[in-house]
């Protein structure tokens, strides 16, 4: 059976999706916030932004609880931000500063906040996947109600952890919704050109993971499908969700993308889903200028945390150690 593909309904609750809209708005002012730090040399690694797939991660996290877990990837800000992580903090590990999530030692590809379940952002494609099939059996083992939420790229889903992830998933019935984020793109090589067979989605399904799709730039499609899938993986039925998205940069905030032509990425800055939210909230009567307002507060936002987190001390040298093994700092256990 093929996967069906969601549609949105009619009544829709126009305070979440205004919520939902702001959430885009702050994870996208974030992101050129970071591409900035590149040029002013106050970050020297790599930048990857998720510019285009703001409306997945709005659209999944604004359906989980605080003590829900999600796992993410090397473009992983929006999906720490929707969780509910704060933007000062995540600027300071982005310039390896004091007070950064990680203390400053993580950097972009690697933001985690426990306190709000996110359970971390990972450098290694796919790699995610099966720590968040542990985290889902480690749930399924102590009790609750908690659902973990895994992203990841379309480019994952031809390594091996996809398979045993899922896999695992299945036999023991976790509750785990796993979403792949399908824009096209496995860094600079299309997807399709390397994934043999109807892909992601039919092979969820040979597992015997249910699999959906979805638009992914419709805040509106994208929360309502994945409001029933979490709850339905909550309940120890693992899910998987295909959502169809475009990577409006580059695969970093450098990379020019010459394996695409200018044509192709102006005509899918028309599917915006920024630009499609304000439509929708428009129409169901939001006014431009409540928008226009929305959208300046969280550029000053993420201004205001750009500038602190640039005033911001480098961490103390005596901290290099600390964390680096669960048992403390290395230079304080004999051997």
């Amino acid at each position: 059976m093929s996967p069906g593909i969601a549609t949105p309904g009619t009544n829709l609750d126009v305070r979440h999706f205004l919520e939902c809209h702001r959430t885009m708005l702050r994870i996208r002012a974030f992101e050129e916030a970071a591409i900035r730090s590149l040029d002013e040399k106050l970050v020297l690694g790599a930048i990857h932004p998720s510019i285009g797939q703001e409306a997945i991660a709005a659209g999944v996290c604004g359906r989980l609880n605080r003590d829900d877990v999600i796992l993410s990837t090397h473009r992983g800000h929006g999906h720490t931000m929707a969780k509910g992580g704060e933007p000062l903090p995540m600027m300071r590990e982005l310039f390896g500063r004091a007070g950064g999530f990680c203390r400053g030692k993580g950097g972009s590809m690697h933001i985690a906040d426990f306190d709000i379940g996110m359970l971390g952002a990972n450098g290694v494609v796919a790699a995610n996947i099966n720590i968040a099939a542990g985290a889902a059996h480690a749930i399924k083992l102590t009790g609750g109600n908690r659902v973990v939420v895994c992203f990841f790229g379309d480019g994952a889903i031809n390594r091996g952890p996809f398979l045993e992830g899922l896999n695992w998933a299945g036999v023991f019935g976790l509750p785990i919704l796993f979403v792949c984020e399908d824009n096209g793109f496995a860094a600079t090589t299309r997807t399709a050109s390397m994934t043999s067979g109807p892909g992601p989605a039919a092979r969820a399904e040979s597992i015997g993971i249910p699999a959906s799709e979805v638009d992914g730039n419709d805040i509106v499609a994208v929360s309502e499908i994945a409001g029933d899938l979490v709850e339905r993986a909550r309940s120890g039925q693992p899910q998987m969700l295909v959502a169809r998205t475009y990577r409006l940069t580059g695969h970093t905030a450098t990379d020019t993308a010459p394996y695409r032509t200018q044509d192709e990425v102006s005509a899918r800055w028309k599917d915006d889903p920024i630009a499609k939210s304000r439509t929708m909230l428009e129409r169901l009567g939001v006014s431009a200028d409540d928008l226009d307002a929305m959208a300046n507060a969280a550029t000053d936002e993420m201004a205001e945390a750009y500038d602190t987190a640039r005033d911001t001390p480098w961490p103390e040298t005596d901290l290099a150690f600390a964390d680096v093994q669960d048992i403390g700092d290395p230079r304080a256990v004999p051997y």
